[in-house]
């Protein structure tokens, strides 16, 4: 059963991963603010966030089985889900929340390659898997630094931190554009196919001519059908109908030997009506109801003898009128009703065929008109993105500050795309002809300068391997704060990153964790010492089988796992010593900066 509703913040409580490449079975037991997964090399930590994108109905691999495993299953169970909108996703997927208002969502990838999908107790598309993921969780790794660093993705980087402000804008600008192709293209073939089109209209207006000339109505030809049968056998109908009624009314002359039903039934009525047997008496007025029907039927079939005449011209007419709907029906559709739909659809495209000099003028001046509007459309979005740029650039280049790059500076740059020759949808934009694409005629790149003195240059040019890192991690974080789902996936973001730069990495991530669930995959010592729960991913082997699980790390052996990240030290005091200190230098900095946790981004949304 569901729980009543309540606003609660979504989280993802625990993770079960199964038969998941070296992963034989482990239970991720997350906290609600920062959890960090660390272990070796080859122990399997990124099976957790390949579990992860599974469970966000990601791409199923039979090679991400584990060897001698039928198939690999990741549950994931959510805290907190019953807000409206992951709600809705729930119940159209005819799932269930439990008691306590958690959801399970499952996903299982079989040897085979198969993958199922189950949520709140019901199987499910993969694509529900998905679209509750974009609810409730985002995965942020390497892959996604790559992904950022292309000029296409960065446009929707500046998008997705502006929000509303950008959104309203972006939705009207394509609803303008949208005509303005659909005018556009007309335009260019009506003036490119001018000659076909004509053939075609004159096609179709002689189509036309000939049924309007017939002018068919509605269910015509069934209608002639029926009178030609009853013209053409007029006698045979006399006869029946006259028999009919002399059988109901009697004969015509009033012979009494010929009564018909109607008198014999009145005969039957005046002698029940007198009879002294109280139950025959009430028969009779059912006689009488008969009676009744019976002189409408008469009245009825002497009708129809009186408009019952032989009439050759009338019949002639008649099957003149049928050949004339005949040939219509031969040549256009099966039916009177086709040949009428037919007609109606050529004078939709009869429309559309205008190619006089009238009709293409008109089209141009509807072009220009909404071209004008387009143009200022373009501009307003161009504006809302030039503002939301140098908001984003200063959020970034602070976020950098805190990681140890405090004299970097992000500059997010909007520029209009200038058209090419030939460009079919060039528009003319503050007197620029610019390319009007589906999201606007701007261009966004990230600039990087390394120091104040430094050219602006190409994030990926101007940073080195571990400067890039920071720079998407602080880029990262700034749109975490802008997302609207609280679950937030690191993987290794902080590679290439070491020192000093690697604590303000792990100081970062604890502050985001005040406001969001962070879970983390690192390599790091001084990022792992920041987080609220320490899951190691371990392995071992027997009877040559290797097999990896998680275990959560109590306060002592975190200090053992943190000195095995420094370069293997576990065995030593230094090492020990080194881990306590990174611990209470991360403690004492989460002290500093405590305080009751937030519930949703840092930052306002944007109106």
């Amino acid at each position: 059963m569901s729980a009543p509703a309540t606003t609660v913040v979504p989280v993802l409580a625990e993770m079960r991963i199964q038969g998941l490449g070296v992963i034989e079975d482990a239970l991720l037991e997350l906290h609600p603010g920062f959890t960090v997964v660390t272990g070796e090399t080859g122990a399997g930590k990124t099976m957790v966030v390949t579990g992860l994108h599974l469970l966000s109905g990601g791409r199923a691999e039979a090679s991400k089985v584990r060897n001698g495993s039928g198939r690999a299953v990741v549950e994931g169970r959510f805290d907190g889900v019953l807000a409206g909108h992951v709600a809705r996703i729930v119940t159209d997927a005819g799932g269930e929340t439990d008691e306590d208002g958690s959801l399970i969502a499952m996903r299982s990838v079989s040897a085979d390659g198969r993958s199922r999908a189950h949520l709140g107790g019901r199987s499910v598309p993969v694509s529900v898997l998905s679209d509750l993921a974009d609810r409730l969780l985002a995965v942020h790794g390497q892959n996604d630094q790559l992904r950022l660093l292309r000029p296409a993705e960065q446009r929707d980087v500046l998008d997705r931190f502006a929000g509303e402000a950008v959104a309203g804008p972006l939705a009207r600008y394509r609803e303008v554009r949208e005509q303005w192709q659909s005018v556009v293209a007309e335009l260019t073939e009506r003036q490119t196919r001018s000659r076909e089109l004509a053939q075609q209209a004159d096609l179709l207006r002689h189509g036309l001519g000939e049924i309007e000339s017939v002018d068919p109505q509605a269910g015509e030809d069934a209608e002639l059908s029926e009178q030609i049968k009853r013209l053409a056998a007029v006698d045979e109908l006399r006869a029946a109908a006259t028999a009919a009624h002399e059988a109901v009314s009697g004969a015509s002359d009033g012979d009494p030997d010929a009564p018909g039903a109607l008198g014999l039934v009145g005969e039957a009525r005046r002698r029940l009506a007198g009879a002294e047997d109280s139950v025959l008496r009430d028969l009779e007025p059912r006689l009488a109801e008969a009676a009744v029907l019976l002189t409408d039927v008469g009245a009825e079939l002497g009708g129809y003898l009186d408009e019952l005449e032989a009439d050759p011209q009338r019949l002639e007419q008649v099957l003149a009128r049928q050949a004339d709907i005949k040939k219509l029906t031969r040549k256009y559709a099966a039916d009177v009703d086709g040949v009428l739909a037919w007609a109606e659809d050529a004078r939709a495209r009869l429309s559309t065929m205008d190619t006089s000099e009238e009709a293409l003028a008109e089209l141009a001046a509807r072009r220009d008109e909404l071209a004008a509007q387009l143009a200022e459309h373009a501009q307003a979005l161009s504006k809302a993105r030039g503002e939301a740029a140098a908001e984003l650039s200063g959020e970034v280049t602070a976020e950098l500050a805190g990681l140890a790059m405090g004299q970097a500076q992000i500059d997010v740059t909007v520029q209009r795309r200038v058209a090419e020759a030939g460009d079919q949808y060039a528009l003319r934009v503050d007197g620029e002809l610019v390319h009007a694409g589906n999201s606007g005629v701007d261009e966004v790149e990230l600039l990087l300068r390394a120091h104040s003195a430094a050219p602006p240059l190409p994030v990926h040019k101007a940073a080195s391997g571990g400067e890039l890192s920071r720079v998407m991690l602080a880029i990262e974080v700034v749109l975490a704060n802008a997302d609207t789902v609280q679950t937030l996936v690191f993987d290794e973001v902080d590679a290439g990153v070491g020192g000093r730069a690697a604590v303000e990495i792990g100081r970062r991530l604890a502050r985001l964790a005040r406001s969001h669930q962070v879970l983390v995959v690192t390599h790091l010592p001084q990022v792992a010492a920041f987080a609220d729960r320490h899951l190691v991913v371990d392995k071992g082997t027997a009877e040559g089988i290797t097999r990896s699980g998680v275990q959560t790390l109590e306060q002592s052996e975190r200090v053992q796992e943190l000195a095995r990240m420094l370069a293997g030290m576990e065995g030593t005091e230094t090492g020990r010593a080194h881990a306590e200190e990174l611990l209470a230098v991360a403690e004492a900095d989460k002290a500093a900066a405590s305080g009751p946790r937030k519930k949703g981004g840092s930052r306002k949304p944007r109106k």
